[in-house]
């Protein structure tokens, strides 16, 4: 590679929140962006916006292995981040078999794709939080993995595929465990941002109530900005290794309810019920990763705190609910 050339990358899952960040900020560091987004997906590409000029997106699926392979041979990747999952828990459960094909199966076939079209790349793989499951708190890269959901399980092995192709091929492959991480791009079905559209709307007097599962569940969440970095910083290590990423800090649901409806001065207690048929069929209660060694192998460090991220959360909710109801206001709904 010659000293001018720029690097290049391959995002899987590029258009979704991690992968908004991520190409953000590599085209900072002068990155060639590439991203991989599926054919059968409505390509919605808004979190994109700003940057979409600036990416090269290529069509393919993690369920097929050929187009993976024809992207990896356009891109000529240095780097390949694959963000690309079915990662909603509560779906993962009704659908369980489609979300071991994408997100276990997926990254086999992406990590095949790589042995033969491009080994000499680096390999970022999303493992997760949900992976550990039961395993008691506080959780690190030396803790069991129990799983709760189908979402953990397929996660779980797409992990110790990773290592196993590092291990087998001698391919630079790491896989960063991920506890929450949030932003105002997270998705509409997470928890953080379904309270955080309900508040808004509930302030603006678009919506009454706000119904939730287990009140009581604790994660450690963290800013998706964050985060990335993370993903960055490990595949610029001299040797591949697998690290949690996390704050160490942990908040119950109900914390985040306070903390989201304190943002526009109301208190969440007079407008979020419990609703049973919410509940997952297996818990997971409490998890809070200790990143002690991500901070001292890469100097990493959070930088946004939960309540700074919630408020801005909330605030970018309410502009854009704002901005609906400027339009002409919907139904009010329950």
């Amino acid at each position: 590679m010659s000293g001018t050339e720029a690097r290049r990358a391959l995002i899987t899952g590029i258009s979704g929140q991690d992968g908004s960040y991520l190409a953000e900020l590599l085209l900072e560091r002068g990155y060639e962006v590439y991203g991989l987004v599926r054919r059968a997906s409505t390509q919605r590409l808004d979190r994109l916006e700003g940057i979409r000029e600036s990416l090269t997106l290529m069509s393919g699926d993690l369920l097929d292995q050929t187009s993976l392979m024809r992207a990896l041979a356009r891109a000529r990747p240095h780097e390949v981040y694959n963000l690309a999952a079915q990662s909603f828990v509560p779906t993962s459960w009704s659908e369980p078999v489609a979300t071991a094909e994408s997100t276990a199966l997926g990254v086999t076939r992406l990590l095949e794709a790589l042995r033969s079209v491009a080994p000499e790349a680096r390999f970022y793989q999303a493992s997760t939080s949900e992976m550990f499951g039961q395993a008691p708190p506080p959780q690190s890269e030396a803790t069991p993995f129990h799983p709760r959901s189908p979402y953990g399980v397929a996660k779980v092995y797409a992990h110790w595929a990773t290592v196993n192709y590092r291990e087998s091929y001698d391919i630079f492959a790491v896989s960063g465990i991920l506890f929450n991480h949030e932003s105002p791009r997270r998705g509409h079905e997470f928890v953080t941002r379904k309270v955080t559209l309900a508040v808004a709307r509930i302030k603006l007097g678009l919506q009454r109530k706000l119904a939730l599962g287990n009140l009581e569940a604790r994660r450690d969440w963290g800013f998706a900005g964050d985060y990335v970095r993370a993903m960055w910083l490990m595949l610029q290590q001299d040797e591949p290794e697998d690290l949690v990423i996390a704050t160490g800090e942990t908040h119950s649901v109900r914390e985040l309810c306070e903390a989201a409806f304190s943002a526009v001065d109301l208190d969440w207690r007079e407008f979020v019920e419990q609703d049973a048929d919410l509940l997952r069929p297996a818990e997971v209660e409490h998890l809070v990763g200790d990143a002690s060694r991500a901070r001292a192998r890469l100097g990493w460090k959070p930088e946004v705190g939960f309540g700074e991220m919630i408020t801005a959360m909330v605030t970018a909710d309410l502009a854009a609910a704002r901005e609906v109801q400027g339009r002409g206001s919907p139904l009010l709904r329950s």
